[in-house]
């Protein structure tokens, strides 16, 4: 037996080290490439014979980012790294995509490039990145008790200052108050203001611009004009001390923060939490035939595990004893356990309910169901809508704009007061912060995308959800969409003279049957299920299938002449065709070349139960519902009449319903395409927003924007729903992020808003725009409320070739 792998996770605390120490020899470990695929996976073609062949794509956690300008300048600093390719940072969730040849650079190479930039890179691992947040939220929560216990103080002093008569105060008292202010004041700065000024040095080093140094600013020049007030009371400063304001405005910027940090978990962490749902250790069945727990990354093909109930299951396998059941919402959208007896097949991603079982693993990583959506989710969890990228664009003009406007206010009001003029400087600097403008529209995108996962819809393009919300138009594909992948016995007609009763056709058509797969065939012999009808008197043998055309046996009734039993279409049968509408399979009986009918079986697409209430859901929210289909018209006909659909049309080849949508968007319709996700693939490409419908989709070959994993139709009109509330609130974001700037540094300019107001308006504007995306944590109720006018119907047929 060969070797296991290195045990990536068993070296945690030494990339964790790595991480966070940042020296050269000790980051060097990730440049081991048997490490690469603990933190990503190769780009492109898969099969190679050594890690170094080909390129690969890493995902890293950053640190210290908190803006659009700050995702920016990684990317910059990574892209002129030779060797990598591609590097997309996401403002949003705070990790960043790197393509990179191993060829040309190291790991550690272009985490270096992070380094120097001023901020640190993590390797993407689950334990890493809890292991980071925690760490985190233990240091911003003690720099706010830190900020707010001073700011308590700090008031208690400055409080006689305001309430004072002329005359209450003597010069000694106001003095020492002011110098107890000072020492009070000097935590706040030293260490709660800590990554502000940090950050800000590191912005002034690299010749560059970010949130931060604004605020930075802001709180230096207010601390220092207080403690040239403080030292030298009688010089040009000493009239008035603002340590009230600076602490109060610190306080604030850290409330803001840490509450928006919080929500970020609940948003754009949703995303997160869905790909983090694989356990870091699971236990594994040695050659002794004891349980020992390993990481998950060690497991080999044919190892067998041992999963806990409320544990995931840690990849694809069977279930070798016992009997459990598992909640597999992340691949089907339904919360409904699902039943696993022995031998049973379990997905990597969902959770063992019941009872401890026993797996045999099948299947890893990448070669999983889980790992492919993970491969979709972390795609998309760094794309940049259009609105996102406009806003990424303006953030260092804005950051530019913000210092001049600073520096223009404080040399205006100069000459009239000094001190006055600094302090309306830096609330000009604190009040035009562009963190709601560059959150404003990846948080809500990222918070629906994540809402859309847990109820089994992947979006694949970030994009998508900003066109569908646009759709008026909705082309459905019948086989496999609005029907389930089956067919369904509706009726059995004998034929005059036959002899037999509809139960003993049955029958008799589900001996030939059960030696096919087709449609058709299943579907009989699911009717036939549990009927006990004699049909003995016919021995039947050598049952054959003719590809496209039916099933053929000899048979012979009670001693009567031989003959041969056919089972399938009109034409097969020997038969005439019938004038029922709808999909039919003939039984005949055949001999000395006369073919006499005996029973015809009338069948049907069993169709999607809540197909009705969805057409009608969409209808009533102003889109028009259309029905594309390669069957035959009298078919997809019967469909359209049955789910209420009017525009409906058969026989359709893939080239000619590419050829159809591109008319519907030649007359100006915003068309959403739902098909199998594969035989559709043009058509689903050539749509604005596309549907990927079914579980048999391959998800790295799928081409649509959306895929929905399990076999819910309404997860289409909540996707619809949803996308139209996300706009709304991408759009919400961005009027306040707008109107709070028009409306705070007129005011700022004109000296009417203190230093602390200042920063609450800032904190209370990125909070907002993080509150307001964190609504659509929730699936709307299905409904009219968000209809749009309908459009009046095309019905002009594609065009047949």
């Amino acid at each position: 037996m060969s070797n296991p792998p290195p045990d990536p996770l068993a070296n945690a605390g030494n990339l964790a080290s790595v991480a966070a120490e940042t020296s050269p020899a000790d980051v060097g470990l990730l440049d081991d490439p048997q490490e690469w695929p603990v933190f990503g996976r190769p780009h492109g073609a898969p099969e190679r014979e050594t890690p170094q062949q080909g390129a690969w794509e890493s995902h890293v956690v950053l640190q210290g980012m908190h803006c659009a300008a700050c995702a920016l300048t990684i990317e910059e600093a990574l892209r002129q790294v030779p060797g990598v390719q591609e590097a997309d940072v996401s403002a949003a969730t705070c990790r960043a995509r790197v393509v990179w040849d191993p060829q040309q650079v190291s790991p550690s190479g272009w985490m270096e490039a992070v380094r120097r930039a001023g901020y640190l890179a993590l390797p993407a691992l689950d334990a890493f990145a809890r292991e980071h947040r925690q760490r985190e939220h233990r240091r911003a929560l003690w720099r706010w008790l830190v900020a707010g216990f001073c700011m308590m103080q700090v008031m208690m002093y400055a409080w006689p200052a305001y309430q004072a008569m002329p005359g209450d105060l003597t010069l000694e008292m106001e003095q020492l108050l002011r110098w107890a202010s000072w020492v009070i004041s000097l935590p706040v700065v030293l260490f709660a203001c800590g990554p502000f000024v940090s950050n800000a040095l590191r912005d002034i080093r690299q010749r560059r611009v970010s949130m931060d140094l604004p605020v930075a600013l802001g709180m230096l020049i207010t601390f220092v004009v207080s403690m040239l007030g403080t030292f030298d009371p009688t010089g040009p400063f000493g009239r008035e001390v603002y340590y009230d304001s600076l602490t109060m405005f610190v306080f604030f910027l850290l409330t803001g923060r840490w509450l928006e940090l919080r929500l970020r978990e609940r948003t754009a962490g949703a995303l997160e939490a869905v790909m983090n749902r694989l356990p870091d250790s699971v236990e594994r069945r040695d050659e002794a035939g004891q349980f020992t727990r390993v990481s998950t990354r060690r497991l080999q093909l044919g190892d067998v595990v041992r999963v806990l109930p409320g544990e995931a299951f840690p990849a694809d396998g069977v279930i070798l004893e016992g009997h459990t059941q598992a909640d597999e919402a992340l691949l089907t959208g339904e919360s409904t356990p699902v039943d696993k007896p022995r031998g049973s097949a379990v997905t990597a991603g969902s959770y063992n309910l019941r009872a401890p079982v026993p797996v045999r693993i099948e299947a890893l990583g990448e070669d999983t169901r889980f790992g492919q959506i993970v491969a979709l989710m972390e795609s998309a969890s760094l794309q940049k809508p259009r609105l996102a990228q406009l806003a990424d664009k303006i953030a260092r003009p804005f950051l530019l704009g913000v210092l001049l406007a600073a520096g223009l206010a404080a040399a205006w009001w100069w000459p009239t007061d000094p001190s006055h003029a600094l302090m309306v400087a830096v609330a000009v600097l604190v009040v035009t912060c562009p963190c709601a403008l560059s959150l404003a529209t990846p948080v809500a995108m990222l918070t629906a995308a994540g809402t859309l996962a847990r109820r089994g819809v992947l979006v694949r393009n970030l994009q998508a959800l900003e066109t569908l919300a646009d759709v008026d138009t909705v082309v459905f594909d019948k086989t496999g969409t609005l029907t389930r992948d089956g067919l369904e016995l509706q009726q059995v007609q004998v034929a005059p003279g036959s002899g037999l009763s509809p139960e003993q056709a049955l029958a008799l058509a589900a001996v030939l049957a059960r030696q096919s797969l087709h449609p058709v065939s299943r579907a009989i012999v699911t009717a036939a299920e549990g009927q006990l009808v004699d049909v003995s008197g016919w021995a039947v043998s050598e049952i054959q299938e003719i590809a496209g055309a039916g099933l053929i046996a000899k048979a012979q009734y009670s001693g009567q002449e031989a003959g041969w039993l056919r089972l399938g279409s009109a034409a097969h049968a020997g038969v005439e065709a019938g004038q029922q509408p709808g999909q039919q399979a003939i039984l005949s009986f055949q001999s000395n070349d006369l073919a006499v009918e005996l029973a015809s079986f009338a069948l049907r697409e069993e169709l999607r139960a809540e197909a009705l209430s969805v057409v009608q859901t969409l209808q009533k929210t102003g889109v028009q519902v259309q029905l594309l289909s390669g069957d035959h018209d009298a078919a997809v006909q019967q469909i359209a009449a049955r789910c209420g659909i009017e525009v409906a049309f058969g026989g359709c080849s893939p080239a000619q319903k590419l050829a159809y949508l591109r008319q519907l968007q030649a007359a100006g319709r915003r068309v959403a395409m739902v098909g199998d996700g594969l035989n559709d693939g043009p058509v689903l490409a050539g749509a604005h927003v596309s549907f990927a419908f079914g579980r048999a989709v391959p998800l790295a070959q799928s081409r649509s924007d959306l895929v929905v994993m399990g076999d819910n139709l309404t997860l289409v009109t909540q996707g619809l729903q949803l996308s139209r509330r996300t706009l709304r609130v991408v759009r919400q974001n961005l009027w306040w992020a707008a109107a709070y700037n028009a409306l705070g540094v007129p005011l700022a300019v004109a000296g009417l808003m203190p230093a602390w107001l200042a920063g609450l308006g800032m904190a209370l504007s990125s909070l907002l725009v993080v509150a307001n995306a964190a609504r659509l944590t929730r699936i709307p109720d299905e409904g009219g409320a968000n209809a749009h006018p309908a459009a009046p119907l095309v019905h002009t047929p594609p065009e047949m070739a």
